[in-house]
This record gives structure tokens, sequence and C-alpha cells, in this order.
């Protein structure tokens, strides 16, 4: 009989496997972290105050659950060789939000029929149009979960690299932690030998001295209006097809 985070594992592997879009994935990456971890408490001196711990979700809190869903190779290259925001990606980001829904959707349906407690998250659009800032950082929570490093992008750099999305939880149930990374997964920050990201900005938002979150913003709002047909579709992703989209 599986644990309880090996069929969590399953059931975001059926899940990817099995969804019904033009988007193809690799395979997911699943962690966990102790609700309790300190970093959530540190996330509201780096992020803001108004960062929510997980005790804000779900005051029975125990554990964090984090994965990425990374993108096929296809949907990279797309983005990588097209000087526009390839169509591809565009979809990708779409399908892949959607996708994180239902699995979203999926795993509070079995936990919630095994008695535990369980608070989602959006993929994405839960941050203040005024500074940026999110209340509840998906690719911040997976570094906890052990998910990867931040990268000079202001990614997080996965062992699949970083071209994919991000989606995580609380729930009440204690599942064993899982281990940080002790090695940069950033080619600048490992060994200063890369600099992809921000020679490949289209707008000069991302330095090596930091990110224009504004401009850069200004500029996902600019590429939204190239895909009337797709809905909101505030995305770029120049910054994520170097060296360490797959990794």
């Amino acid at each position: 009989m599986l644990g309880l985070g090996e069929r969590i594992i399953e059931i975001i592997n059926d899940q990817t496997n099995n969804a019904n879009t033009v988007t193809h994935y690799r395979k997911p990456l699943v962690g966990f972290a102790s609700a309790y971890d300190p970093l959530f408490k540190q996330m509201k001196e780096i992020i803001g105050s108004h960062h929510l711990l997980p005790t804000d979700l779900l005051p029975d809190a125990q554990t964090v659950i984090a994965f990425f869903l990374p993108f096929v190779e296809t949907v990279i290259e797309a983005n990588r060789k097209n000087s526009q925001v390839a169509r591809e990606w565009a979809i990708a980001y779409i399908e892949t939000n959607e996708l994180i829904k239902t699995i979203n959707s999926e795993l509070q349906k079995e936990l919630t029929a095994q008695g535990i407690n369980v608070v989602t998250q959006p993929a994405t659009h839960n941050f203040n149009e005024a500074d940026l800032t999110a209340r509840w950082s998906n690719k911040s929570v997976a570094y906890v979960a052990g998910l990867g490093t931040f990268g000079l992008n202001h990614l997080l750099i996965t062992g699949s690299g970083c071209g994919g999305r991000f989606g995580s939880m609380v729930i009440s149930a204690e599942i064993p932690p899982t281990p940080r990374p002790t090695v940069e997964n950033c080619r600048y920050l490992r060994d200063a030998k890369c600099q992809f990201c921000v020679k490949n900005c289209p707008t000069g938002a991302l330095t090596l001295q930091g990110l224009d979150k504004h401009r850069c913003y200004a500029h996902l709002l600019e590429v939204d209006k190239q895909f009337p047909d797709l809905g909101l579709c505030d995305i770029c992703g120049k910054c994520t097809v170097g060296p360490c989209a797959l990794l």
C-alpha cells in the first residue's frame, strides 16, 4: 500500500500523463515541506509582511506540497527560437495553469476523503499589482520544499530546469520534508559562466544587479495583447529558455 506522499506523487503523475492538452510535459517533480519550517517566516521579511504562513491558510497545517510541471523541450525550443513570444509558450502557460487547478482539485478530493484538511492556491495572479509581490509565492514555497535553487533570472531552477509551472497546497497531514539541494543549479551563481537570461531579456528589466519588476510586468501586459484568443496571457519567458530551462 502506498504511503501518503507516494500516493500524492502518483496522482500528480497520473493527472499530468493523462492531461487533455496540446502541451506535453516531462516527469513532474514533487516536494514536501514542514508547515513550521522557519523559512516560511523569513518570507515575510524577504517578500513582505503580507506573505502568508501555511497556518494562515490552514490553522491545522502540517505539510506544504509543492510540484513542478516541466514542459517538453519542443515548447522551450519554440520560445527560444522565436523573436517574439512563441504561441506554443502562450498555450503552455494557459493549459498548465488549468492543469494545476485540476491537480489541486483531484488531490483535494482524495485527501478530504481521508479526513485530511486541504487548502489549495492558484497557479498565478495572486499578487499585488502595486508592488508585484505575492501573498503566496508558489516558486518560493517550492524552494522550501526542496525542488530547486533560485537563479540569476529570479526563477527557481529545479533538477529538471525552470521551463515549466509550479503548484502548491497546504494539508493537515504530516509528510517527511524533502531535503533541499546543496548545490546551485544556476550556472552563473555556481561558476559565473552564464548570463543567458540577462542577455535575452527583451526589455533590459533583468540585469546582474536585479530585476525591475515593473518594467518586466509592463512588457508582459503588452505580450498579452498578442494572444486575444487565449485569455489573460501576461507572459514572456525569454529568461526561462537558456541552459537552465531543461538542466
